[in-house]
């Protein structure tokens, strides 16, 4: 499917998944609103920046049990 649409050389053909096409997308009227787009790639970066800042966070921590006491007969 990618490859028909690349060799097209045309970027306003695709694949029309409703009438199973590959047509001139916008006079079919396959379209995505610039609102719909420009929210996706904000979210996308928002959950990237997060991804990165978690990333950084993540470490090993260990505890010491400072409640641990030796078994009897043990020397400490």
């Amino acid at each position: 499917m990618v490859d028909e649409v690349l060799q097209k050389n045309d970027p306003k053909i695709g694949f029309n998944a409703h009438t199973g096409e590959y047509t001139d997308m916008v006079k079919a009227g396959v379209i995505d609103p610039v609102k719909v787009v420009r929210t996706a790639l904000t979210n996308a970066a928002s959950i990237a920046g997060l991804l990165l800042t978690t990333e950084a966070l993540v470490t090993n921590f260990e505890q010491e049990d400072k409640d641990k006491r030796p078994v009897e007969g043990m020397v400490s």
